[in-house]
């Protein structure tokens, strides 16, 4: 393939990221269709879950029809093959003028799974695939993970001072991080299916989990209360947004309560969103088993905001993907860590990253590291 070919799918890619929190559970995708002569004459991209694929969009684009006689259309994930909510995107391309087809990645999920490149084929379009097929699995990295584990892709975020501090002695914490660190966070935020935090977090800081200082979907809001005693009046069960929290508890007796009014609100799903019962293990709730469970409701991605229990529990039972830690030039001296017993006592048992990043974020340095 040529340097053209990587210039028009980096742009697919690039447009295919708008798609980004919007699309969820489907993949973000992009596509763009080069005339024959070599001209840029149609791009769309997956913009809304259940609306038009990027293929159709980019089709639709086009001003005249007769620009797609021997055209080039450039995809980041295989045609669909399948009908869902849209129709098959392969055959809407075979039955174009086009005489080729290139794309970044195939579709491992079974409905398509190679089967669109084999449409396209058979009905004599030349299809490329593999352009660019690392940058397409990093784009859709949440969809890919979710759909070869069955539960989401969990990245744990952080936010300390140099010597490892996430609150000082007093319990104040607020703020770590520059306001960039913190517009950032909103950013991801928009991006992610649901943002988790643990009971500690909910009673102490009583934070919204919103998006706030950007643009961006929503996210699903969820909360480990393993006792189920959390205060009602939290913002997270009283907010315009309630109906997207999610409490998990392991209190088997108080869940199945009847008799208490406000618990029976809870389990019928009614004002404070929704209330899952989860297994107990060693007295807390069995994460793992959690992750499955949110794994079932769709959710695809969950961006953790843990204090030192949870984002330490996640690591002890290698529950994370990805870590994402900002590290601001402060120095407190004291207060609590930001990770303390994840199981480790040998240098050998160390906790090792892959395709590690370092960037400058305002005067905060932020790690990006994934397992």
């Amino acid at each position: 393939m040529t340097q053209a070919d990587s210039k028009w799918m980096m742009l697919a890619l690039e447009i295919a990221e708008r798609g980004a929190g919007y699309v969820s559970p489907n993949p973000m995708v992009g596509c763009v269709i080069v005339s024959a002569e070599g001209e840029k004459i149609g791009q769309g991209y997956h913009e809304r879950y259940g609306q038009a694929h990027a293929e159709q969009n980019a089709v639709d684009s086009v001003v005249a029809p007769d620009l797609l006689e021997g055209a080039t259309v450039y995809v980041t994930l295989e045609p669909c093959a399948h009908h869902g909510k849209t129709p098959p995107c392969c055959e809407m391309l075979a039955e174009l003028p086009i005489r080729r087809v290139v794309v970044a990645m195939e579709d491992p999920t079974p409905q398509v799974a190679g089967k669109g490149i084999a449409y396209l084929r058979e009905r004599g379009i030349n299809v490329e695939v593999g352009l660019l097929e690392d940058k397409a699995k990093r784009l859709n990295e949440f969809f890919l993970h979710y759909h070869t584990f069955n539960r989401p892709f969990v990245t744990l975020k952080m936010a300390q001072t140099l010597d490892g501090y996430i609150a000082a002695p007093d319990g104040n914490s607020e703020w770590i991080s520059g306001v960039e660190a913190r517009t950032m966070v909103h950013h991801w935020r928009s991006r992610y299916d649901a943002v988790m935090i643990g009971r500690n977090t909910a009673l102490l800081d009583n934070p919204r989990l919103t998006v706030r200082h950007v643009e961006g979907r929503q996210p699903r809001r969820i909360v480990i209360d393993g006792p189920l005693d959390l205060p009602e009046e939290l913002n997270l069960f009283t907010d315009q947004y309630e109906e997207k929290t999610i409490r998990l508890t392991h209190n088997k007796e108080k869940y199945r309560n009847e008799a208490d009014p406000m618990l029976s609100m809870l389990q019928s799903d009614y004002f404070r969103g929704k209330t899952l019962l989860i297994d107990e293990k060693e007295g807390h709730t069995d994460l793992g088993k959690a992750l499955d469970e949110l794994g079932g409701l769709s959710i695809t991605s969950i961006l953790v905001e843990a204090g030192q229990n949870l984002a330490s529990a996640l690591l002890r039972e290698r529950l994370v993907d990805k870590v994402e830690c900002f590290i601001a030039p402060k120095i407190l001296g004291g207060g609590t860590r930001s990770v303390m017993g994840v199981g480790i006592n040998h240098m050998d048992e160390v906790l090792d990253f892959r395709d590690v990043e370092w960037q400058q974020v305002g005067k905060d340095l932020l790690f990006s590291g994934y397992f």
